[in-house]
């Protein structure tokens, strides 16, 4: 899942993208509205985290405007607003999907983010296989041949989209846009390195194949 978080109070927004970062998300942060939407517009997010009260283009003018698109991402509203008529106005008026008001417990907002995304076009099933490997992306667990796998959020993730494509090859520059974020120097030996420890963990025979200039792609 791709997030972007459009917040202007610099710590929150920081705050908010590591933690989610954690549940193996990739996320970007926005401090301006002009720069949410231009990133909107240039990456395709699974959620957008937008405050209401951003600089230079407000969070109300962002999802107006974002709404026009053909295939937006799910707006998650955050406000210190907090009363009926502007939660009201916020999801019918300016047709963002969810609504929460400052402050908030984190715990709801990874609901809500999940929920969101749980609603985008043909979401993949809960649980995915492939071969001996089982993925339960609710309960966030994995298994090869009934070997339960510790896996950190970015294995998670890697091993996830792999089990998407189904033994199809994964391009490298789509594994750094899907579970890393803009902040990653594609050059780095970010990737090769977690995809080097999802093997080891995911045992004799290797199951993960490197297709020199297609990227990775599970083996059975």
């Amino acid at each position: 899942m791709r997030v972007l978080v459009a917040e202007d109070h610099r710590v929150l927004a920081r705050t908010v993208a590591a933690g989610l970062r954690r549940q193996a998300m990739a996320v970007d942060v926005a401090h301006t509205g002009d720069q949410a939407e231009r990133m909107c517009l240039l990456t395709a997010y699974d959620v957008l985290i937008l405050d209401r009260d951003l600089p230079v283009m407000s969070g109300d003018e962002v999802c107006s405007r974002l709404r026009e698109l053909v295939d937006p991402p799910r707006i998650l509203m955050l406000t210190a607003a907090c009363e009926l008529t502007d939660k009201v106005y916020g999801l019918t008026v300016l047709g963002a999907d969810d609504y929460l008001a400052k402050p908030f417990e984190f715990a709801e907002l990874v609901a809500r983010v999940r929920t969101l995304s749980r609603r985008a076009p043909k979401p993949p099933p809960a649980v995915l296989r492939f071969g001996d490997i089982t993925l339960d992306g609710t309960r966030r667990e994995a298994s090869v041949g009934g070997r339960s796998l510790e896996l950190t959020p970015k294995e998670f993730a890697v091993l996830h989209l792999l089990l998407c494509a189904a033994g199809e090859p994964v391009p490298h520059d789509e594994l750094v846009r899907t579970v890393w974020d803009e902040h990653l120097d594609p050059r780095t030996s970010a990737v090769r390195a977690t995809v080097s420890r999802l093997r080891g963990k995911l045992g004799d025979p290797d199951l993960i194949a490197a297709d020199k200039g297609a990227g990775y792609r599970l083996c059975d």
